[in-house]
């Protein structure tokens, strides 16, 4: 593993896949790791502490939620799932367990790489970026609670705040329903009341709240704040 450029640990048993994005993500500057199983890649996060994960759910020794349950009780570093088109459940239990995202396969290669750019930038914002957060016309500044959109004040619900102030804190990370949730009402309760409030967000954060720019659909599984390009 040679050069400065971040390093991407790997984890998928299939050769041609870790072939594809060793010889995809070495030419974007990306050093690559591999690891065929579950235990490898437990092991290669621990002794390598690559940069970002990228993990395939299906592993032959064991299941890649085992693997993020695992990973999360030492280290916080990015991981991105790779899952089959139909596997929505399991996408969105490795996202309560801690994955950063997830991409579904057959995937297109500037998809992944733009996935891992946002979950690095999204790791360098989690270790102590400044609390404010800047994209187009939208501003946050998470000390002072202030909404601006395009300069001028925009006033929230409490609730309406909570759900934006924890979409920021985790800027390019894709939050599910629940944890959207429980982190806001204390329960797994309705989807539908969450609907509601994301509605009434982008009618206020959002130039055109029918497409919205800042706050994304991820559907079937959550929301997830763009970061700025």
């Amino acid at each position: 593993m040679s050069g400065d450029g971040p390093s991407v640990l790997v984890v998928d048993d299939e050769p041609p896949i870790r072939r594809l994005l060793k010889t995809s993500l070495a030419p974007q500057g990306f050093r690559v790791l591999e690891a065929d199983t579950a235990a490898e890649g437990l092991r290669l996060v621990s002794s390598m502490c690559p940069d970002v994960v990228i993990l395939d759910l299906g592993l032959p020794d064991q299941d890649g939620i085992s693997v993020i349950r695992t990973v999360r009780t030492f280290s916080t570093v990015p991981v991105i799932v790779l899952s089959s088109r139909g596997d929505e459940r399991g996408k969105v239990e490795a996202l309560d367990l801690g994955a950063d995202d997830y991409v579904t396969k057959p995937f297109g290669m500037a998809e992944l790489v733009a996935r891992i750019r946002a979950a690095l930038r999204h790791a360098v914002q989690r270790e102590g970026a400044e609390p404010i957060f800047e994209s187009g016309e939208l501003y946050v500044d998470l000390v002072r609670r202030l909404v601006r959109v395009a300069g001028r004040e925009v006033k929230l619900s409490p609730k309406e705040y909570e759900i934006l102030r924890l979409l920021v804190i985790h800027a390019g990370k894709v939050l599910t329903h629940r944890m959207l949730m429980q982190k806001v009402w204390g329960a797994s309760g309705d989807v539908q009341y969450l609907r509601i409030y994301i509605r009434q967000l982008r009618q206020k954060l959002e130039k055109k709240p029918d497409r919205p720019a800042h706050i994304v659909t991820e559907t079937g599984v959550g929301y997830r704040l763009r970061l700025p390009h």
